[in-house]
C-alpha cells in the first residue's frame, strides 16, 4: 500500500489526542452520507415520475409514428405508405387524421381533437384496456351511413355525456380554403354527427382524457375536406423486433421527407421538462453536498493541528510537502468515499422500502391520485453520478485549503 494512503488511512480511524477532532469527522462523514441519500432518493422519485408517465402514455400512442418534416397532410396513397406496408417487421399499420373541431351539444361548446382512424386501429391500440365499460368483442367506428365515436372519459363528463349518450354529437369544422361569410357563418363551416359507440376511452392523461374523441378515418376526412388524406402513419412492430433498429430503418428508406418519431420523441415536450426539473435537484442537490463537505474542511484543519509533530517527523524522514498535502488530501477523500458509499446504501434502501411499501403516499384521498405511493426507480447511472459527484465536490472543497496549510 501507498505509504501516504496508509498514514491517511490510519489518521482516519485512530484516535486522536483531542477527541472532538473523531466527532467532527464523523459529522462530515454524516453531512456527506445525508446529501449523497437525498441525490439518490430525489433522482429515483424523478425516475419514478417518468417511467410513469411514460407507461401512461403508452397505452394510447403507437410505438412508431410518421409524419412530414414540412407539412401536415399527405395522401394516403402516397409511396411511403406501400413501401411501409411491405415491411416484414410491421404487424399493424393505421393510417391516421387529426384536425380540431367545435363540438356542440345542448348549448356546451368544446374545441377537441378528432383523431380518424382506420380500421386496423383496434390492433394498433390496446383498446381492451383503455376503455369503459370493459369492452366485449370488436368495437365498431362506421356501420352502413352511421359514424361512431369513442370520446374521452373527460370529455364525456364536461359534455355530459353517458357511455350510450342520445342525441349525437355534432361537429363543426372550417372549410378548407374558404372565408367565414358574415352574412351566413354556419355556411362557411362542414357539421356532421357522430352516434355512440357505447364506450369512453381513458388514458389517464389530461391531454388524451379532455381532448379526444376518436372515429373512422372516412369521417374526419369528410369533416375536416381531405378526402383521400392523412396527416399521420402508426405503425406496430411485430413482437421482438428491435424498435431502435427499425426506427433506424424505416427513416432510411422513407429519407429525409419523413420524420419517425418513437414514443419518447411523441411525447419530447412533457419529458423534456422532467430532464430539466431532475437536472435542476441534481444542481441544488450538489449545491446541498457543496456546504455540506465544507465540515470536511474543518475536520482536516483541526488534524492538521493535532499532527503538526507527525508532518514534522515525515519531513525529517525525507516527505515533501507535496507528500504531506497528499496526506492530508487523502483523508479527506476517504472521509468523503465513506459518506458516499454510506448515503448511497441508505438512499438505496430507502427507495427500496418505497417500492415495497409505500412508505410515502401521495395524498390522504385515496383513488385522487393514479399511484397512491411516490413512484421510485433506481438507476446505475444515477448512483454513478452520485458517487462521482461526492467525490469530485469534496477534492475541489479540501484541495486549496490543504495546500494553503502546508507549505
Amino acid at each position: 500500500m501507498n505509504y501516504r494512503l496508509f498514514i491517511a488511512w490510519r489518521y482516519l480511524f485512530s484516535r486522536k489526542s483531542h477527541h472532538a477532532i473523531n466527532i467532527i469527522s464523523g459529522i462530515s462523514a454524516c453531512g456527506v452520507a445525508i446529501a449523497a441519500m437525498a441525490m439518490v432518493c430525489t433522482l429515483s422519485v424523478f425516475n419514478g415520475f417518468q417511467g410513469l408517465v411514460s407507461d401512461l402514455f403508452t397505452d394510447f400512442d403507437p410505438e412508431l409514428k410518421i409524419v412530414l418534416s414540412q407539412g401536415r397532410i399527405l395522401s394516403a396513397n402516397d409511396t411511403a405508405v406501400k413501401q411501409l406496408r411491405q415491411r416484414k417487421d410491421v404487424e399493424a399499420l393505421t393510417l391516421c387524421l387529426e384536425d380540431q373541431a367545435l363540438v356542440v351539444r345542448d348549448g356546451k361548446q368544446i374545441v377537441v381533437t378528432v383523431k380518424g382512424v382506420d380500421d386496423t386501429f383496434s390492433q394498433q391500440m390496446n383498446l381492451p384496456h383503455l376503455l369503459y365499460p370493459e369492452m366485449d368483442g370488436d368495437v365498431t367506428l362506421h356501420a352502413d351511413v352511421l359514424e361512431y365515436a369513442i370520446p374521452g372519459i373527460q370529455l364525456a363528463m364536461q359534455l355530459g355525456l353517458r357511455p350510450d349518450f342520445e342525441p349525437s354529437l355534432l361537429l363543426y369544422a372550417p372549410k378548407r380554403g374558404e372565408r367565414v361569410n358574415m352574412a351566413n357563418p354556419m355556411g362557411s363551416f362542414n357539421a356532421d354527427e357522430l352516434m355512440s359507440t357505447g364506450y369512453v376511452f381513458q388514458v389517464k392523461q389530461a391531454k388524451y382524457d379532455a381532448n379526444y374523441v376518436i372515429t373512422s378515418l372516412d369521417f374526419a376526412q369528410r369533416l375536416f375536406d381531405q378526402q383521400g388524406r392523412i396527416s399521420q402513419i402508426e405503425l406496430k412492430l411485430k413482437p421482438g423486433t428491435s424498435m431502435r433498429q427499425a426506427k433506424r430503418d424505416i427513416s432510411k428508406q422513407l429519407g429525409d421527407r419523413f420524420q419517425v418519431l418513437d414514443r419518447y420523441e411523441q411525447q419530447e415536450d412533457v419529458f423534456r421538462i422532467m430532464k430539466i426539473e431532475k437536472l435542476i435537484a441534481y444542481l441544488f442537490l450538489t449545491f446541498i453536498l457543496l456546504v455540506a463537505s465544507f465540515n470536511i474542511v474543518g475536520s482536516l484543519t483541526m488534524l492538521m493541528i493535532d499532527k503538526r509533530d507527525d508532518i514534522q517527523t515525515l519531513r525529517n524522514l525525507g516527505a515533501t510537502p507535496g507528500d504531506v498535502r497528499r496526506v492530508f488530501i487523502l483523508e479527506g477523500n476517504l472521509i468523503s468515499l465513506l459518506g458516499a458509499l454510506l448515503g448511497i446504501l441508505i438512499g438505496v434502501g430507502l427507495c427500496w422500502m418505497q417500492q415495497q411499501y409505500g412508505l410515502i403516499s401521495m395524498g390522504r384521498s385515496e383513488g385522487s391520485f393514479i399511484v397512491e405511493a411516490y413512484p421510485v426507480l433506481v438507476r446505475l447511472w444515477d448512483i454513478l453520478l452520485v458517487f462521482v459527484t461526492v467525490l469530485l465536490v469534496s477534492a475541489l472543497v479540501v484541495w486549496y485549503p490543504v495546500r494553503r496549510q502546508i507549505q
